[in-house]
């Protein structure tokens, strides 16, 4: 039996186990006040805690709020073969959702699919993808990022016949979504959404590389216009690059000789006319 049924949690262990257990998803941020209304443990206390939590590495604490920290998801990574990407991106999508406002997701390629592995958002869970969903991957920017990292007869091995669409955006057409892809591979791994995953939502993309290649893609979806998204691709280009660095610190893929603002600038000079489909 639980023992928190029995009253109120007395020993600091069950405050701090009382208050982990509200970040049962690792995309979970929450202030002070709703960690007190959550508990019903006074905000003194709680206060303390997230305090004593986010100095140890459980938590970390961030302007949208806590979440889960480095510790807590190493932890919890067990054999999880992405744990160190997770930890690596976490900053960078707190910080693309601080300055956008948006969405900010990471994702591997499973075969055909993207899975989210992480999100940032203040959204309700119920109004955007969560963390671990499935989706087709020529149907969002992070699989098409990620598709267009891989060979090309493998993609077309993968994809063949496996089109569905999502939405009436949706690219049903084997070659339209090469020469998307194409597109993808010119500006160095940077993929756009427009409509194609969920009416109204559009995206922005961009790989991240590791020591051993591509390993997954980082990026933010919102409501809005392709504009919109547009505007993001710089910011989103950045952070793929600070994750990709700290995946491979000494790697000459991860770490170019180009400066950021060159890099950013000649991405968005490959930007052409129907980027956004």
């Amino acid at each position: 039996m639980n023992p928190r049924t029995e009253g109120p949690p007395q020993s600091m262990l069950e405050r701090m186990t009382l208050i982990l257990d509200l970040f049962d998803d690792r995309s979970m941020r929450m202030r002070l006040d709703e960690v007190v209304a959550h508990t019903g443990l006074p905000r003194s206390s709680c206060y303390r805690i997230l305090e004593q939590l986010a100095m140890l590495d459980w938590l970390r604490q961030r302007p949208g709020g806590y979440g889960l920290g480095p510790r807590a998801l190493r932890l919890g990574g067990g054999h999880d073969t992405n744990a160190d990407l997770r930890v690596a991106a976490l900053p960078a999508l707190e910080d693309l959702h601080a300055s956008t406002g948006a969405t900010a997701y990471l994702g591997v390629l499973d075969f055909d699919e993207v899975v989210f592995l992480d999100r940032v958002t203040r959204l309700p869970s119920a109004t955007v993808v969560g963390v671990g969903h499935r989706a087709p991957a020529h149907a969002t920017a992070l699989g098409k990022a990620l598709l267009a990292g891989i060979d090309p007869e493998e993609a077309e091995t993968t994809l063949a016949g496996r089109l569905r669409p999502c939405t009436p955006a949706t690219i049903t057409s084997l070659p339209v979504l090469y020469a998307e892809l194409r597109r993808i591979r010119a500006r160095n791994g940077l993929a756009f959404e427009s409509r194609e995953h969920l009416p109204g939502i559009y995206g922005v993309a961009m790989v991240i590389r590791g020591t051993d290649g591509i390993r997954g893609a980082l990026g933010v979806s919102a409501p809005g216009t392709a504009t919109t998204v547009e505007r993001f691709a710089p910011l989103v280009v950045e952070a793929a690059r600070r994750v990709s660095s700290r995946l491979d610190p000494d790697g000459t893929e991860a770490s170019s000789s180009m400066p950021a603002d060159a890099l950013v600038t000649r991405v968005l000079a490959l930007l052409d006319d129907d980027a956004l489909l």
